[in-house]
């Protein structure tokens, strides 16, 4: 006896519960679980007669068989119900059952189990994505569509080899980091979209370090010149921020260099739990303004295309600038490189630092020294801005937030031993 065979039906049955029990749920007159079921039933046993007979004809007679049911079905119902609900969902997700039946006996299992068991997610999830979908607004579909268009659309026809000087000028590289941070940010706009914008000052930190730590940082400076009371509050929403930006750099390094992300993660992830700790003495010192909602500024689109195109500008510029001072000066030369970097976009550095690694040009007891680095630059450069832009109140509260992190950072760079890592 041939159990594969019989694990190949147990799959089927599964699948066509599974969204048997879906269809049913919402009422519908067309199929429902015992339906389903026999539907992926019927698709493995034409997989198991086109296997034994070895005739082409016998899978696609029966799928249009079950076709033609469907449509005698909906032709019945038509006639039955004078405001029929003749639609289209539960036909398809009856042919797509049938057709991984089959693909489960002349395919990969693998892919016909992910398939059935994501157009079940994707049946049950209709309201919901209805209710998202209604709001959604012309920014935000943007977003969606330039995504798309960067990942799936540019991204697969671009050339995968060096140019330039110094050949770390690799055009599918570039843009795949580009993907990357759009994404990231496009990300935490999405989850803006679904909480709303009155969320927790906690939330509000967190979602501003997934978006852009620099564009909550200005948002939350310019809120304190009409209110420096909120001082303390704005201080702790950008030290958050800051903080989550820091784990984005080590999400960066991880997708990058995974194999290196054990020497990295340390010395950064010791200076990430200092920040965590002044983002509680923070939160001690505003617990009794808590009361107060905060609404989380609206975010830009984050997925603008010219956007995208000026960090992919940039990320080069960083490429070459990396090799060029690398090769002229020696290592010493990148610290000031990470540091003019680092004032302007942290991703970019980070992602050409850990390309760098990747390729073995840079070592990475090194390499998380610069981007470190870089990341306190930056800092230096938010911290600024919220001085200039906020009020006097808050200035204070980022001296000391802010200065208490970067001297720590410094220190890590400084005393941290080469054998420390996981």
């Amino acid at each position: 006896m041939n159990y594969d065979d019989l694990t190949t039906l147990g799959i089927a049955f599964g699948l066509g519960l599974l969204v048997g029990m879906q269809r049913e749920k919402t009422n519908n007159h067309m199929a429902g679980v015992r339906t389903f079921t026999l539907i992926s039933i019927l698709g493995v046993m034409a997989g198991f007669l086109t296997r034994a007979y070895d005739n082409p004809f016998i899978l696609p007679v029966l799928g249009l068989a079950i076709t033609a049911m469907l449509l005698m079905a909906n032709v019945i119902k038509y006639k039955k119900f004078e405001e029929a609900d003749v639609g289209q969902t539960t036909e398809v997700a009856a042919l797509l059952m049938f057709a991984i039946g089959a693909y489960l006996v002349l395919g990969s299992q693998l892919i016909g189990v992910l398939v059935g068991a994501s157009m079940a997610i994707l049946l049950y999830l209709k309201e919901h994505l209805h209710n998202f979908i209604d709001k959604l607004k012309s920014k935000d579909l943007s977003a969606i569509m330039t995504l798309t268009g960067i990942s799936l659309v540019i991204l697969p026809i671009l050339p995968d080899e060096a140019y330039g000087p110094f050949k770390v000028l690799n055009p599918r590289n570039i843009w795949l980091m580009i993907t990357l941070i759009v994404g990231i940010s496009v990300f935490g706009y999405f989850i803006y979209k679904f909480v709303g914008k009155k969320v927790g000052i906690i939330s509000n930190g967190i979602l501003g370090g997934l978006i852009s730590s620099t564009a909550t940082t200005i948002s939350y400076a310019r809120k304190t010149t009409g209110a420096a009371s909120i001082s303390k509050l704005a201080a702790f929403v950008i030290t958050i921020a800051s903080t989550v930006s820091f784990f984005r750099v080590l999400f960066e390094v991880g997708v990058i260099i995974p194999n290196q992300l054990a020497i990295i993660a340390m010395p950064i992830g010791a200076l990430i739990l200092i920040m965590i700790l002044t983002c509680v003495v923070l939160f001690y010192f505003i617990n009794k303004d808590l009361s107060k909602s905060e609404e989380m500024p609206e975010p830009e689109n984050p997925a603008q295309f010219k956007s995208a195109l000026i960090f992919g500008l940039l990320y080069g510029i960083i490429l070459l600038a990396v090799a060029f001072s690398k090769e002229k000066f020696g290592n010493n030369a990148l610290y000031i490189v990470s540091i003019i970097s680092g004032l302007t976009d942290v991703d970019a550095i980070t992602l050409s630092l850990s390309q760098l690694i990747k390729e073995g040009n840079l070592k990475a007891t090194f390499g998380w020294k610069l981007i470190l680095l870089a990341g306190l630059s930056n800092m230096l450069f938010k911290g600024v801005m919220a001085m200039v832009l906020g009020a006097k109140a808050l200035a204070k509260w980022i001296i000391i937030s802010f200065g208490v992190i970067i001297t720590a950072g410094l220190l890590i760079m400084w005393l941290w031993p080469e054998s420390w890592h996981f």
